[in-house]
Parts: C-alpha cells; structure tokens; sequence
C-alpha cells in the first residue's frame, strides 16, 4: 500500500512522471478504442482523463505541472510553426489571397461573437477565451490564454481549461454541421459540384507542360540557349535539343540553336503561348517522354546539406556535367527549376543527361534516403531558445496598463515560421520528415494536455454544476455563426467550390476531424486538402494571437 502511495499519491517527481504518463496512456488509449464512423477525439481525450484523475485526487507537483505543460506547448507549436512556414508567405499568392481573406474573416469574426457573449452574459473574458478555443479546437489558443494569464496575473485560471473541455466536442460536431447545412441552403449535389470542379480545372490548368518544339522562325538562326532566355523571359527549362537528325543533347547556355531544331521545354500553362514565337509546339501532359537517344531522365534526392539554399544558378552542374535539372519537386508540389530556386534538403530533382553524368549528379547531392531519416535537431533547440527570449521580450503599446508579450506559444509560432521559410537561404537544415515532425507535436501535446487537465479537474465538476453548462451554448455560437456567415459569403458571391469552401472552413478552424470529413466527401478531388493547407498557417497564427490579445486587453 506504501508503495502505491509512493508512486500515485504522494506528491514527488516520481509520482507526477507516473501520474503523467499514465494520463498520457490511458488518453491515448480511449482515443483509439473510442470512434464512432469517423469522428474521434482523438488525442484530445488526454485532458479529459486529466480532469477525471484529478477530480479523484491525483495531482502533480506544480514545478513539474508548469513544465510540462509549457515545454509541451513550445514543442507543439514550434513544430506546427516548422511545417508551415516553407508556404506561410506563398499562400498569399493569387487565389490563396482570397481564401486566406475568407479564412481571416472567419477567425475574426469568431473573435467578435466572444466579446460580444462576454460582455452580454457578464462572462469572465479568460473563460471565454477558453470556450473559443474549444469551439473551434484549436489547442494551440488555449495553450497561449493559458500562458498569457499566468505571465500577467502569476496564476493559472482553472477555467480556461474547462471552458475548452466543455466546448471542444460540439465544437467538432459543429463545424462539420455547417458544412452539411451550406450543402442544404445551396442545394448542392456532390457529384454535380465534382463534374462541374473537374471541367473548371482542365480549363484552367496550370501544372508544369512538357513541349516539343520545332524552331521555325529563322531569328533565332545560330542564338545560344543563353540568348533564347533572355528573348522570352518566361520561366522554363530546356531539357533537350533535338538536331534535324533526331541526335539529342544536353544543352549549355552557349549551345547554338537553329531551324529545323526542336526544343524540349517545360513551363507552366500561363506561358504556353510564348512557345509561339519561335516555333511550333506539341505539348505533353506527362514528363514520361520516351527517348531514343541515350539520355535519361532520373529522380535525385538532395541529401547533403552544403547544397541547402543554394541556388540552382550557382551549382554549376549543367556545364560541369553536361546535365540540366528540369524540376524540383517539394512536399508533392512539382516545381519548375529555374536558376533563381534555392534548393533544400528533401527536394527531388529531376536531372536529364547521359547515364554516367546523371549517375555523379547523384552522388554529388547525396542521394541517400536514409539520411532523411536522422533528425535535425540544431534548428529545432536553437528556434526555441529564440522563440522563448522573443515571446517574453516586453512590447510597449499606447494605451496598455503593462507592455505586450508574444508569449511562449506566440513567439515560438513566429520564429518557427521565419525559420522554416527562410532557414534555408542562410544554409540552415529545417527538413524533418513528416513521421519526425508529427512525433515532436504530439509528444508536446500530450504533455500539455495532460498538466491542464490534472490541473483543471478539481473543479470540473463543481464550475458545470453551477452554471458552466451553459458554456456549451456559448460555444455552439461561436463555432456555426463565423462558419454560416462566412461560408454563405464565400459561396455565393465568392463563387468557391463546394469543396474547396470545406476545405477553407476546415483550415480557418484547423480541425483535422473536418478536413477528413471534407476529404472523404470530395468525390476523389483534392481541392479541400490544397485549400485547408492554403489557408491553416494563417489561420493557425491568427488563432494563437486572438488568443493572447482578447487575455491581454481584457484581463490585464
């Protein structure tokens, strides 16, 4: 009996790794015995056996509670931050502009239907914040009042946790509910919407052509492939010359091009019309092109990290090895290879050169999958010790009784993003692969789930008894009212998919749940998985900050 006492009674740092881990188990466990079609908890059941452990007693050592639960939320959103910031700034291309804009006004407005249920219903705002995060199961939200609270009061607030374990399953109910009932209201029919997307994107098809062309205009007699670059201007790549009598090679820049010639190019559909001007072009929509000749196109792996950020101008392997790299292709995106792309670690490279060249192409860039395999961890450690000293640097605004902080999930979420997206211009290795990336978030995560919930669980059952049944309601609105009006905006007058709306709803309140709902209702289009990506890094942001900025101004 001593024993037991020893391990899950008295408070020590034995008995909270005990406490904490068995939470972790057992989370996880009724996360993955507990489905119902498709919708789950998931993970997420961790801070629901947290409360449930401590409503019967079991409790941590605050030093080691206020660890986990920090460290874990650092690891948790820093890893989210290093997913998301290679197409942080390229989702605000053309058409991820309007979707992130739709996105935003979805959070925003999140944020104001809060405001307006505290000040009406006399709500502390820190419990609110927590019934927003939960309505739109966001956890990384909840993770930055909770900090924020800490650092501006010097104490936790019990129901910020509740707040979001309350709201959080209706929150997932609710968020596939207003895609169901945006189908109603705009009598949408899958399969119709699926013919109709489909017909949409063979129209407007912008993936990387492959095009054979025949040199016809005699103004190009005897230019360099050098001097052709600089006459279109387009961003493409040759790959072949094929003479008159069906030789091929390689071209240099200062290969000399004529009539009669033909031209392997890949460029993108917008510039397809620019191939006119020097002959006449038989497009490809595959890069499986057979060749008679002895050249081979082959996938190479960029494995060695001197070669992280270096443009493909500066490799000098098209005139040292007689090769030319036509395409990159990063995260399943196919790129073209201009000489202004900066490679990274993980990229493939299509390389196209006689066998043997291509073959020291290879070896020069490693090739070597499993070196992916071993983790990076210098920009992982030296992001978050930036991360921390940015979130606790003190920011002074007018107006403001105390400076503002990012906090610890907001500074770590910000230099994570700079870091992946910029890293590798100053030769720093962000790759992970995705199992290594997934692992540290949920690591994190559980850590955090679990110290809130053996944290919050004393008062669970008290703060619902007396009241707190109605944060339910609360959180209802504030999950379908953003999503209805938003999403009929977006419908009717900005004429998205229907697939492409779920995927943006899905993104705005980034709910995995959601996505898989859409994904499984998009009749084999992948429209709801490119929106969700388009618009989650901002969505994720946004949700962090509003977070931090509704504890600040209206708890400070």
């Amino acid at each position: 009996m001593d024993f037991l006492n020893y391990l899950f009674i008295e408070p020590s740092i034995i008995q909270s790794i005990v406490v904490l881990t068995m939470t972790i188990f057992l989370g996880l466990w009724v996360g993955e015995h507990t489905r119902i079609k498709n919708f789950t908890l998931g993970i997420t059941w961790i801070l629901f056996l947290g409360i449930i452990l401590s409503h019967f007693g079991l409790k941590l050592l605050p030093q080691v509670a206020g660890f986990a639960r920090d460290f874990g939320l650092i690891l948790f959103v820093y890893s989210i931050g290093l997913q998301v910031g290679p197409s942080f700034f390229s989702s605000f291309g053309k058409g991820g502009l309007k979707l992130n804009g739709f996105a935003a006004s979805i959070v925003l407005l999140g944020v104001l239907v809060t405001v307006i249920i505290s000040l009406v219903s006399k709500e502390d705002m820190a419990t609110m914040v927590g019934v927003m995060s939960g309505a739109i199961t966001n956890t990384p939200s909840l993770g930055a009042a909770e900090q924020t609270y800490t650092d501006i009061s010097g104490t936790t607030h019990p129901s910020i946790a509740t707040g979001y374990a309350v709201a959080y399953p209706l929150g997932v109910l609710g968020i596939i509910f207003s895609m169901l009932l945006i189908k109603w209201i705009f009598r949408i029919t899958t399969q119709k919407e699926a013919s109709d997307v489909r017909q949409h994107n063979a129209q407007n098809a912008k993936e990387p052509v492959l095009s054979d062309v025949l040199i016809n205009n005699p103004q190009i007699k005897d230019m360099t492939i050098q001097q052709l670059h600089h006459t279109l201007t387009i961003p493409m790549v040759i790959s072949r010359v094929i003479r008159p009598d069906k030789s091929e090679v390689v071209p240099q820049n200062d290969t000399h091009i004529g009539v009669g010639d033909t031209l392997r190019v890949l460029t993108d559909t917008d510039h397809l019309s620019s191939l006119a001007l020097i002959g006449a072009a038989e497009h490809k929509k595959t890069a499986a092109v057979h060749s008679s000749s002895n050249l081979i196109s082959r996938k190479i792996v960029v494995t060695r990290p001197e070669w992280n950020g270096k443009q493909i101008r500066h490799l000098g392997v098209n005139n040292q090895y007689h090769v030319t790299i036509t395409r990159i292709n990063r995260a399943g995106i196919d790129l073209i290879a201009t000489s202004n792309l900066r490679l990274q670690v993980g990229d493939r490279m299509t390389v196209v050169g006689d066998k043997d060249d291509v073959q020291r192409v290879a070896d020069l860039f490693g090739n070597e999958m499993k070196k992916l395999d071993v983790p990076n961890l210098i920009p992982i450690f030296f992001g978050i010790m930036l991360g921390v000293s940015l979130g606790v640097l003190p920011i002074a605004i007018p107006g403001l009784s105390s400076p503002f902080k990012l906090g610890l999930a907001g500074g770590s979420l910000i230099v994570a993003i700079l870091i992946g997206r910029f890293g590798p211009y100053y030769h720093m290795v962000t790759f992970a692969t995705t199992s290594a990336n997934f692992m540290v978030r949920e690591i994190g995560l559980a850590l955090f789930l679990a110290s809130v919930g053996l944290g919050a669980g004393g008062e669970f059952v008290s703060t619902i008894a007396e009241g707190g049944w109605i944060w339910i309601i609360y959180g209802v609105l504030i999950t379908i009212i953003p999503l209805l009006v938003m999403g009929f905006i977006a419908r009717k007058w900005g004429k998205l998919d229907y697939f492409t709306l779920m995927g943006m709803i899905a993104g705005s309140t980034t709910d995995p749940p959601a996505l898989a709902f859409a994904s499984e209702t998009s009749e084999g289009l992948d429209n709801a998985n490119v929106a969700y990506a388009t618009v989650y890094p901002l969505s994720m942001f946004l949700r962090v900050m509003a977070a931090q900025l509704l504890i600040i101004f209206f708890c400070a």
